[in-house]
């Protein structure tokens, strides 16, 4: 079984299983006894790995302090024999909801001081909630124990099966989003936006040694972990990108951090604080100890998809350093104040994407002036228009605005990719070729008709600063017109035939074939209509065009093979797409016609099950 059919069979069993538990709840559950596995399994593990046998992994509790010290200070914590999840399942009827108790409470108790605050009240949410899993001990037993068996298949053991164990979690995640309705918004972005503002972020870093990333709504985490994903693949060791992430809400901060930890970042790369991050900024300090350890944070990048459009308490805050160089966002609409948090944190160097609602191009008022501000002082790099009902619980059409602190350009680059989706059930979802379309333009800073524009400053101000992407990008239809002398008298209208210029381009010659004058400007057919298309698939252009596509993919089997399949151990899974996509398109440059982005959309699709199988290899 593949990590999709795991993850798939998982997440059924999960939804029948949890009754009439909301799933936005119920999520805590199955995600913190995964994750209760995952640190048990690493500590096994790490045992193992030292020289132990199975007997004196048996023997592993708080009687004997010298080998408990010694594995908290190399993990974090300890977990005595008694309470490791394997213990559990070898209980089988003698396990009891008290095992889960008392194991959770010796874990908050025997944390590493140096790890205290990575680790400190992170199974809090599962703790208090397991009488929520039955209205009687005995219920809540066989509820946990349900848990137990559904997710003991997991693999965790191995480099591999991190992306096992990250791809079942993030599966999870998402899955119990979009049955949460509006409330999934609050803690997850869906990975196809993540991804999105990934790239862009990994190209502009990507020949960096050393990164730090920063989310200050990191929500469950996941979109701080794919840009930390997407930057691995240009930099020479993962363990040299920081993570920084703050979250308001206790149980969804819990989701930050297992979900970093279980991705094997290690724990001195893992900065994280439960806070709103409006109310307490950060420059990071230890509370313990605020002045001594004052460091003010400056980063590489920063990500964030915040509450939209929030109630928030600007007074007092005119002199505030986040906000005091452009104004204070209105009291009804926070949308502003996180986009300037952000900015703020940037180093010269760095760039942040941030997603918020199209309000926030057009609206006056203070808006409008912050927005007036950042346009003049060239911070702006790119807006891209998405399509509507592409978050959960809210069908509101939004927008990621990419910023710099510093650019040597004044150009704003509006991209309208409100189209380039496809559906699925109530939502709209961005494929692969869409989000490879988004990020080229905007890495190339490319003008497409329909599509992308380079605007100017002045343009910008002769708008009065409004950013609403239809005033620069025309993404509408051509409006249908019919030809009345066309369908009176006969003849085909000539802006017919112009409609297929780009045809025309490719085969200069055909026209004349297929087209001969008819009355006026109208065109007639120049040969009989049975023998139409053995006359254009036999035309010496089309004939050519078809050699020349042969030509350029003689050998593309061999190179896959090559590639995939004799030196399928060399493959690295996280750049290997990139590599075939770059094949791809050279092959394609110098054919007309075919669109490049949906040839990789094919490739993509193959890619699902492909990778899977290298996996398994």
């Amino acid at each position: 079984m593949n990590k999709q059919q795991l993850a798939a069979k998982i997440w059924e069993s999960a939804n029948q299983m949890r009754s009439k538990i909301e799933a936005n709840e119920y999520k805590d559950y199955i995600l913190g006894f995964i994750f209760y596995k995952y640190l048990s399994d690493q500590q096994i593990a790490f045992a193992k790995k030292e020289g132990m046998s199975e007997a004196d992994i048996a023997q592993l509790s708080e009687d004997d302090p010298d080998t408990l010290k010694y594995i908290q200070k190399e993990l974090g914590y300890f977990i005595a024999y008694d309470n490791l999840f394997s213990t559990w399942l070898d209980n089988g009827s003698d396990f009891d909801v008290s095992n889960v108790r008392d194991a959770l409470s010796a874990f908050s108790r025997l944390i590493h001081s140096n790890h205290k605050k990575l680790f400190d009240g992170i199974f809090n949410t599962l703790e208090t909630g397991l009488s929520k899993l039955g209205e009687s001990a005995q219920k809540q037993t066989k509820a946990i124990s349900d848990l137990l068996q559904l997710i003991k298949d997991i693999p965790m053991n191995g480099k591999q099966d991190y992306d096992v164990l990250g791809y079942i979690y993030e599966y999870l995640i998402e899955k119990f989003a979009s049955n949460a309705g509006k409330k999934a918004g609050e803690f997850y972005t869906p990975h196809e936006v993540s991804l999105l503002m990934s790239e862009i972020i990994a190209d502009h870093l990507k020949d960096k040694n050393t990164i730090d990333i920063y989310d200050p709504t990191s929500g469950s985490g996941s979109l701080l972990i794919n840009i930390g994903n997407s930057v691995a693949k240009h930099i020479s060791d993962v363990n040299n990108i920081k993570y920084y992430a703050q979250e308001l809400k206790a149980n969804t901060y819990n989701l930050t951090r297992m979900n970093l930890i279980m991705r094997g970042i290690i724990p001195e790369n893992i900065q994280t604080r439960n806070g709103d991050t409006l109310e307490e900024d950060w420059p990071f300090f230890d509370e313990n100890d605020p002045i001594g350890t004052y460091n003010p944070l400056y980063l590489d990048a920063v990500v964030s998809n915040p509450p939209y459009s929030q109630k928030w308490d600007p007074s007092h805050k005119e002199n505030d350093p986040r906000y005091a160089r452009f104004g204070l966002a209105p009291k009804t609409k926070a949308d502003y104040a996180f986009l300037l948090h952000d900015l703020y944190h940037l180093k010269p160097s760095g760039i942040m994407t941030i997603v918020l609602p199209h309000g926030v191009l057009f609206r006056g008022g203070e808006e409008g002036k912050i927005r007036q501000a950042l346009i003049e002082q060239d911070h702006i790099q790119a807006v891209i228009g998405l399509p509507a009902n592409i978050f959960f619980g809210t069908g509101i059409p939004t927008t990621i605005i990419v910023l710099r602190q510093q650019r040597n350009d004044n150009e704003v680059l509006m991209v309208d990719a409100s189209k380039h989706f496809k559906k699925e059930g109530k939502t709209n979802k961005l494929q692969a070729s869409d989000i490879k379309r988004i990020v080229d333009v905007v890495i190339n800073r490319e003008d497409r008709p329909k599509f992308s524009k380079l605007v100017d400053k002045q343009t910008i101000r002769d708008n009065d600063y409004n950013l609403n992407i239809p005033r620069y990008v025309d993404s509408s239809d051509d409006a249908e017109s019919w030809d009345l002398h066309a369908t009176l008298l006969g003849g085909i209208p000539p802006q017919e035939i112009e409609k297929l210029a780009h045809y025309w381009q490719a085969f200069p010659n055909l026209r004349a074939t297929l087209f001969k004058p008819a009355s006026g400007d109208y065109a007639k057919l120049a040969i009989n209509a049975d023998a139409l298309k053995t006359s254009i698939s036999q035309h010496p252009e089309i004939t050519a065009f078809t050699e020349t596509y042969q030509q350029a993919f003689a050998g593309f089997d061999d190179y896959l093979n090559t590639e995939l399949i004799e030196h399928y151990d060399q493959v690295r899974l996280a750049m290997q797409e990139s590599k075939l996509a770059d094949e791809l398109f050279t092959r394609l440059q110098a054919i007309p016609l075919i669109d490049k982005y949906t040839a990789y959309q094919l490739l993509n699709d193959q890619w699902q099950s492909i990778s899977a199988d290298l996996e398994i290899l």
